[in-house]
Order: C-alpha cells, then structure tokens, then sequence
C-alpha cells in the first residue's frame, strides 16, 4: 500500500465520522438523519465518535486493503488515527457549567458570616444589628 492511500483513508475515516457525528449537514439533513433514528442502537452509534469511526473505518479498510490481515489492520488503525485526529482537532472537551440559581430575595444566615453593621455602632456595642 502507497502511503498516501493510508493518509486519505485516515482523513476519509475521520470526515465521514465527524460530518455523521457532529454536522448538521446541508439543509440539516444530518440532524434528521439522527432524528429519524431516535435513541436506539443507531441513535447512540450517531452521538459516538468512536464507535461510529469504528464502522465508518470497515469499509474503507476492505477497499485499500489487499489481504485479509491487511484489511484488519487498517480497520483498527483508520479507525484509531481518526480518534486521534478528532482530539487533535477538538482539543477542549465540552463540559456543561454546573447549574447554580440564587434566589435574589432571600438571605441565607450561616452563622459564620458577619453581619452589616450600623454606622453608628461602635467596636465592643453588645447591640445587635437588629435592635
């Protein structure tokens, strides 16, 4: 095999992958696509890069392959340079903020904090702020 047939099978692999898995597609196609499939076998194969770089790489490996170890070979190595290739590419991970709500009208007393105190209070006033 001429090198540069496994250089455009890896980038094959991985624009294939990447367009199934993370593009909407022209006219959103892609989002329909994993619509139509739903959350199933095939939905879940969609939202996962390495699976789906996995089946993606099969086919590719049979056709620049010409032996049968040859062909297995470039299956698991297609599908693990696209996987490289994706984190290359997409170094940052999404990772969703933590959801975090204070109600604005309600103080919370701790016990540990200070309380604001009057700007006529004194230091050693046993007055509370409250009185």
């Amino acid at each position: 095999m001429k090198f540069y047939w496994l250089i455009l099978g890896v980038l094959t692999v991985w624009r294939i992958t990447h367009f199934l898995q993370a593009e909407d597609g022209p006219w959103d196609i892609v989002i329909r696509v994993r619509q139509l499939v739903g959350e199933g076998f095939w939905g879940k194969l969609l939202d996962c890069f390495y699976c789906l770089s996995v089946w993606i790489a099969a086919p590719i490996a049979y056709l620049l392959g010409q032996s049968w170890l040859e062909r297995a070979l470039l299956w698991c190595s297609f599908s693990a340079a696209a996987i490289l290739l994706e984190r290359v590419t997409n170094a940052a991970p999404k990772i969703p903020s933590a959801p975090f709500a204070e109600d604005p009208g309600e103080e919370q007393d701790n016990g540990m904090l200070r309380t604001e105190k009057a700007a006529n209070d004194k230091p050693g006033d046993s007055r509370s702020p409250d009185q």
